[in-house]
């Protein structure tokens, strides 16, 4: 069997704060797709909505209450920026899906047709990561890394605490007590999002963190190298 990857790519990924790094990592980008694509392997990319996500849904808050309503202008974005990684690959002459895929079950389907499929979210109350949980158990990955802009698991917000400890390794149950499993609200975030938590455990799959605006660490992880960040399971 042709082995198949699937990575949930932090929206915040795509905003960094200086354009040229933006830049730099977009062409990064590039090059971890001739990679995975010289190597004969199958890469599925779910992407997040990011600052784009958060304005769309500050601004739809003017006028809507319903956090479902709210959610699909969230989902909305996430297209938008899977759009944009899709044609910069198409750029290229990557073997890419020529298009968004709308489920999982579709996404798990192109993948078996091209190296690399790029998705966004899919339905209300589910963030991308659940969306790239979902989206390895339907194209029979073993595992999921989630590329984000912190490094590591930790037991409580390092932007906010200072004496915040960092894990190498844990278990479901240890991360489902510091993320809960309740859905998040719209337009929130979490290391990583409970919803996807719980499908995981469920279904088996491995999860990676790393820091995905290092993409040296991400193609450690997908080669099956050691890399820094933390292993669940």
């Amino acid at each position: 069997m042709t082995r198949r990857q699937v990575v949930a790519l932090g929206g915040s990924l795509l905003r960094p704060e200086e354009s040229e790094q933006r830049t730099a990592w977009f062409g990064q980008i590039r090059q971890l797709a001739v990679h995975i694509e010289g190597n004969g392997r199958h890469l599925g990319i779910v992407v997040g909505g990011g600052l784009p996500a958060r304005e769309g849904i500050e601004l739809a808050k003017t006028m809507l209450s319903d956090s479902h309503r709210l959610d699909e202008v969230g989902i909305a974005a996430t297209r938008l920026n899977a759009t944009i990684i899709q044609q910069i690959l198409l750029d290229i002459g990557i073997d890419v899906a020529p298009v968004i895929p709308s489920t999982t079950e579709q996404a798990a389907e192109l993948l078996e047709q091209h190296h690399l499929v790029i998705m966004g979210g899919t339905t209300p109350g589910h963030t991308t990561d659940a969306v790239a949980v979902a989206f390895a158990r339907d194209a029979g990955a073993g595992h999921c890394i989630i590329a984000t802009n912190v490094s590591h698991v930790f037991d409580k917000d390092p932007r906010e605490h200072e004496d915040a400890q960092s894990f190498s390794s844990m278990s479901f149950d240890q991360l489902a007590a510091i993320t809960g499993l309740e859905a998040l609200a719209p337009g929130a975030s979490a290391v990583i999002d409970p919803i996807a938590v719980g499908w995981a455990k469920k279904a088996a799959i491995t999860l990676a963190v790393l820091d995905g605006r290092n993409m040296l660490l991400l193609e450690q992880a997908l080669d099956g190298k050691p890399f820094e960040g933390t292993l669940i399971q």
